[in-house]
């Protein structure tokens, strides 16, 4: 078989968000025909237990721990060095040292890269394997100018200076690798037109979801009390669109669903709530439960999932998920982009402003408008068009053509 050099910023288990679920699909796809070499860090000490199930899929694998207080100092010196904070955050020497020893002495066919600030271990190594892929998934250059434009004070610098750097060494591992990915159209557009010297190594391709895990055949204990309407948002609550989103549907959306409907509730389902996330939970109605083992039974059991987001890149996996369940979803056009398949009114609901989305939600908590019919035509839309297997066949599809 031949050898893979396979690079992402994190454990790729368990497939609880979506940093970590594109990762292990695309592992588990290249593991058909490639002997896994495999570097990555956690540092989330919960995701040390998961360190045996991912390195039986592998050859090898080196698992760098990151500890988070730590990374955050010692990606300080980023200011000094003219590098990302989000980069120098990611750099570990040990890890490094791994990289080398595997690129001079397996020297793998192809190396694979999940996210930018991982082609710091590769791209300026003297050994370059014959193919080179980089899966941007999303143009995060644009993410850290999008928080330029609307913070404020340092952060309003900080972040405008990231969307520089980044961008700059994004542009350069693009022109280091054989095809840049990305998870959408939409970003592969933006990607395009921030580095044109790439233009013709810049692609699509999609993520899917595991229907089979994500069906509404499932049956769970309901968590709710059933004569309660429930509203669900799923996902990595330290991630700033996610709070940002969390935030505003607790703060501007719930209280206007409440004054139709007193007792509606708002759960935030997901890990490593931040101090803003974790401070809801004093608003009346709202309920934040960090990790969970499982997000599907709040899914299933809730009047529909809720994707407010306000700034999104690429593929809402979340979205996915609900609509792979037969569950409604209201969402905003932000957190549509990208799911090109899915219609608008006929398999979700979209909203713009927060009273939109409450009035979609009470509309569905009260019966006035029937959620089964979304439910069944996402689910049907899921099944049809965002199988693992069809989107991933695309890489197989890159590596081929740039074997040679």
């Amino acid at each position: 078989m031949p050898n893979l050099l396979f690079l992402t910023q994190r454990i790729p288990y368990p497939p609880i968000k979506g940093e970590k679920i594109r990762p292990l699909q695309i592992l588990r796809h290249f593991t058909q025909n490639y002997a896994i070499h495999l570097g990555c860090l956690i540092d989330d000490p919960a995701d040390w237990e998961h360190v045996a199930t991912v390195r039986a899929m592998c050859a090898d694998a080196y698992f760098a721990g990151l500890n988070r207080n730590l990374a955050m100092l010692g990606c300080q010196k980023g200011w000094l060095t003219g590098e990302p904070l989000s980069f120098t955050f990611f750099h570990d020497r040990r890890l490094a040292a791994w990289v080398d020893k595997v690129l001079t002495q397996i020297k793998p066919d192809v190396v694979f890269v999940c996210s930018s600030n991982m082609a710091q271990y590769v791209i300026a190594h003297p050994q370059r394997p014959k193919c080179r892929i980089i899966d941007f998934a999303d143009a995060d250059s644009e993410k850290w100018r999008e928080y330029a434009e609307k913070g404020s004070g340092i952060m309003k610098f900080v972040h405008a200076r990231e969307a520089r750097l980044v961008l700059a060494q994004d542009r350069a591992s693009a022109l280091w690798a054989d095809a840049s990915t990305f998870v959408s159209e939409p970003e592969a557009a933006i990607f395009r037109r921030l580095a044109p010297e790439s233009a013709n190594q810049i692609h699509a391709v999609a993520s899917g979801v595991d229907s089979v895990y994500f069906s509404p055949e499932h049956i769970f204990e309901s968590l709710f009390d059933p004569a309660i309407p429930a509203f669900v948002f799923t996902g990595t609550m330290d991630y700033p669109p996610n709070i940002d989103a969390a935030c505003w549907f607790a703060r501007d959306v719930l209280p206007l669903i409440r004054a139709q409907l007193g007792h509606a509730q708002f759960y935030v389902v997901g890990t490593n709530p931040s101090q803003e996330v974790q401070r809801l939970a004093q608003l009346d109605g709202v309920h934040v439960t960090g990790r969970v083992p499982d997000v599907r039974p709040y899914v299933a059991h809730a009047v529909a999932s809720v994707a407010p987001l306000r700034i999104a890149r690429g593929i809402q996996n979340k979205v996915l998920e609900a609509m792979a369940m037969g569950k409604p979803v209201i969402t905003t056009p932000q957190a549509l982009e990208g799911i090109d398949e899915a219609q608008a009114g006929r398999d979700l609901l979209m909203a713009n402003s927060a009273a939109e989305i409450a009035d979609l939600a009470c509309k569905l908590a009260t019966k006035k408008m029937d959620g089964a019919p979304f439910g069944l035509a996402a689910r049907t839309c899921v099944v049809d068009h965002y199988s693992w297997a069809a989107r991933l066949a695309k890489f197989d599809t890159l590596i081929d053509a740039n074997s040679n």
